[in-house]
């Protein structure tokens, strides 16, 4: 048996420690000098062996994303895309991580995070109202949700 290159064995170092996605993997690979076509290699091998699935670390980002941190379907996407994922692979992974959460419950949730007694003024409602937007809610839906609370 040939031993296994480099690339390959830092590849399944790196998935250890967490999901990745490919582009994650070879850019990481590549950072460490490792020759492109080794690098390119490795990521075939390892996605043959089942270690590297985009689908499966999107999935995992997004459920993340969503149940610890608290973050908006618009926000999760534009950070899922930004990992190098394709389009169906971000909607399916938005799709399960969003299927069983409420996303009005996760605007409440994220007011009463960053507020603390009654909304004061329209300037402390903007200050809000752009957080909730920051963390990927629909901005109709932050203002509405803030609007309930400042009458409640």
């Amino acid at each position: 048996m040939t031993p296994a290159p480099p690339a390959y064995l830092t590849g399944l170092r790196l998935l250890a420690r967490r999901e990745l996605t490919s582009a994650q993997l070879r850019e990481r690979l590549l950072r460490r000098q490792i020759d492109p076509d080794e690098v390119d290699a490795a990521l075939e091998r390892l996605r043959a062996e089942g270690a590297l699935d985009d689908r499966r670390a999107a999935r995992a980002y997004a459920s993340t994303a969503v149940r610890i941190k608290g973050r908006g379907r618009l926000r999760v996407a534009r950070e899922l895309g930004a990992l190098g994922l394709e389009d169906d692979v971000v909607r399916a992974a938005l799709d399960e991580a969003f299927g069983e959460t409420d996303e009005e419950v996760l605007v409440e949730r994220a007011i009463d995070r960053r507020l603390r007694g009654p909304i004061r003024d329209q300037a402390h409602l903007r200050r809000l109202h752009q957080y909730l937007v920051r963390l990927g809610f629909p901005p109709a839906a932050s203002l509405a949700a803030l609007r309930r609370r400042r009458k409640g």
